[in-house]
């Protein structure tokens, strides 16, 4: 009797400590979707935002996990996703994006083409000022409602990122 308190003690141990990992994982797995938002005409605060992405995706890999991210750019975001001036409008390129745009396009790339970053152009600001698709970046997904968009994704569990 004693050994089948036991057997059954120990198999309701090792059950609950199963299903609790399991639990846990999942919700790990849930943390590992992330989606920032890049409204903003600041370089020096869009590089900060490049940054941060690198870091949580390092971060989810050495804990062996998938990040899943998302980057939707809206309004002044537009800046960082052509090459095209936006002449006469207000996302105009200044100086200080001239000065960076060759770095800020290749780590963008590099975080689309390598790393599996997916990225959205909100085509209502594209369309607002006129700029043609084939101006924006090669791999940037144009989506109807760049603010719908992050909507959807924090619906489904991302958590929302905007770097200050």
């Amino acid at each position: 009797m004693k050994k089948l308190i036991t057997s059954v003690m120990t198999a309701i141990v090792f059950s609950l400590a199963f299903f609790g990992l399991v639990q846990t994982a999942q919700a790990a797995d849930d943390g590992a979707k992330v989606v920032y938002h890049v409204d903003f005409k600041d370089p020096t605060r869009y590089s900060a935002t490049l940054t941060s992405i690198n870091n949580i995706m390092n971060f989810y890999e050495n804990e062996l996990m998938e990040p899943e991210i998302h980057l939707v750019f809206v309004g002044f975001g537009l800046r960082f996703t052509t090459d095209d001036a936006l002449k006469g409008t207000p996302y105009e390129h200044d100086a200080a994006l001239l000065e960076r745009r060759d770095e800020l396009k290749g780590r963008l790339d590099a975080l689309m083409n390598v790393r599996g970053v997916k990225v959205h152009l909100c085509d209502k600001t594209r369309d607002e000022v006129g700029l043609a698709k084939d101006k924006v970046y090669d791999g940037i997904e144009l989506t109807t409602s760049g603010v719908a968009k992050i909507a959807i994704l924090q619906s489904e569990g991302f958590s929302y990122l905007k770097i200050q």
